[in-house]
């Protein structure tokens, strides 16, 4: 599927500059899929604690960062961000004062490093770090530069008169960053003096409209909305809970936090704690609490030794398990502290750490558990395999695979990412595996999301 607008017209919004995007707190990998960082899976990135072999740089001297995908343009006619963990290449623009004058660049190591002691920070002995931005779309502060007011007519018209042009809303909304599309709802509102959330409610059905509301109310809001479908009614779906929470960064936990408050006039914390056990409401309230050592902080090889013998004192060098005990380490442990975790833990005791995990723990705690280790240790394999979950066996679970690839889709590398880590690991294209399990304009929309032909 070629990208929106048709060719010969110039790009929506194309004389504006990109907006920047925010961080993800996920490593690069190469577009052929590598294990992280060129390492044993695990192997925390250079500068954090356990240095690789002389020689080995990060990404080689030359290349562009692993994971990088190819040049494309869609509505505001710029190529996709190098997010996904990464800063824009340079920095930020000038005069932005983001990090303000004087403090060190935001992702940037904390003052210490390997085998020195940390500095004083708050938090279980945890060096203190210069937070991470907000994603892309997390901070409603954020502004879309480019005028949007073509994409807002073309979705107005293919929704006015007699039928719904289909084909019009997917070459639209799948072409969108998370900026571009609050543009489009506010130019919509202003020229239409109309909703389009609502619009498209009244004109689609099914998955396909499910998709296209995902995509149109952007990741914030769109996450705030999946935890409450997560909740309400009998029972909670934990594992779409998991799919909004874990291994997020602090300010995008907070930035959920305040605007769920905002939407649905509840805390996210109590909401959650009504649907929840016990033990299983205390995992989740250090979850929501976004206390989480940032990915700035240095790894200490001292204090990663410690919180291996915490998890085994609390495991295997026990009988039965201290449970809180090792949610409290692993829930806010950094992603870095996370990988070093798994290896050390290998390393001492000749087993895995999610192996400890699936031995000790049971039901929804085991997956949370598993699932903040696989996000950490190799988060484009985490997206796979949780794509191939909701489509394995009898039946596919269409509200997670909705809401899996607008959430990845929203940022370039991590899908492209993503991709990689399929094929590599289940020898099958993803966007023909997605097509495989759906059908009609919702596996057009799926597909186009995926940045393939349908």
């Amino acid at each position: 599927m070629s990208y929106y607008p048709p060719p010969g017209q110039p790009p929506y919004g194309s004389q504006h500059p990109p907006p920047q995007q925010g961080y993800y707190q996920q490593p690069p990998m190469n577009q052929q899929y590598q294990q992280p960082y060129g390492q044993p899976y695990g192997q925390p990135p250079p500068g954090q604690g356990y240095p690789p072999p002389q020689g080995q740089g990060y990404p080689p001297p030359g290349q562009a960062p692993y994971g990088a995908p190819p040049p494309q343009h869609g509505y505001g006619g710029h190529s996709p961000q190098p997010g996904y963990g990464h800063p824009p290449p340079g920095g930020p623009p000038p005069g932005q004062g983001y990090p303000p004058p004087g403090q060190q660049p935001y992702g940037a190591p904390a003052p210490g490093g390997y085998g020195q002691p940390p500095p004083p920070g708050p938090g279980y002995g945890a060096p203190a770090g210069p937070p991470a931005m907000p994603s892309l779309g997390y901070d409603l502060r954020q502004r879309c530069p480019h005028d949007m007011s073509r994409a807002a007519d073309d979705l107005r018209a293919a929704m006015k008169g007699f039928g719904t042009n289909e084909t019009q809303l997917i070459k639209v909304l799948s072409s969108l960053d998370a900026l571009q599309v609050e543009g489009v709802k506010q130019a919509y509102q202003q020229r239409h003096k109309r909703d389009l959330l609502k619009d498209v409610h009244g004109e689609t059905s099914s998955y396909f409209r499910d998709g296209l509301e995902a995509i149109i109310r952007g990741p914030l809001d769109q996450d705030c909305h999946f935890i409450n479908e997560a909740i309400k009614g009998a029972g909670t779906k934990e594992t779409l809970l998991d799919d909004v929470l874990i291994s997020r960064s602090n300010a995008d936990i907070n930035a959920i936090k305040a605007h769920y408050q905002q939407k649905f006039r509840r805390t996210l914390e109590s909401d959650v704690k009504g649907d929840l056990s016990m033990k299983t409401e205390r995992m989740y309230d250090m979850i929501m609490a976004a206390h989480r050592d940032e990915e700035s902080a240095p790894v200490i090889p001292q204090q990663v030794d410690a919180w291996v013998q915490e998890i085994y004192n609390a495991t295997e060098g026990r009988a039965g398990t201290d449970q809180l005990t090792v949610c409290t380490v692993l829930a806010k442990r950094s992603n870095g502290q996370l990988r070093a975790i798994a290896q050390s833990y290998k390393t001492k005791y000749h087993r895995t750490l999610q192996e400890v995990l699936k031995k000790e723990f049971s039901g929804h705690m085991e997956s949370a558990l598993m699932s903040m280790v696989s996000a950490a240790e190799d988060p484009a394999k985490y997206d796979a395999d949780r794509l191939e979950e909701s489509m394995k066996g009898m039946g596919t679970k269409d509200v997670r695979l909705v809401g899996l690839i607008v959430s990845i889709h929203w940022d370039k590398q991590r899908l492209q990412q993503c991709k990689a880590a399929y094929k590599h690991f289940y020898k099958r294209d993803l966007a023909q595996r997605v097509q495989s399990e759906t059908n009609g304009d919702y596996k057009k929309l799926m597909v186009a999301c995926l940045g393939a032909s349908y």
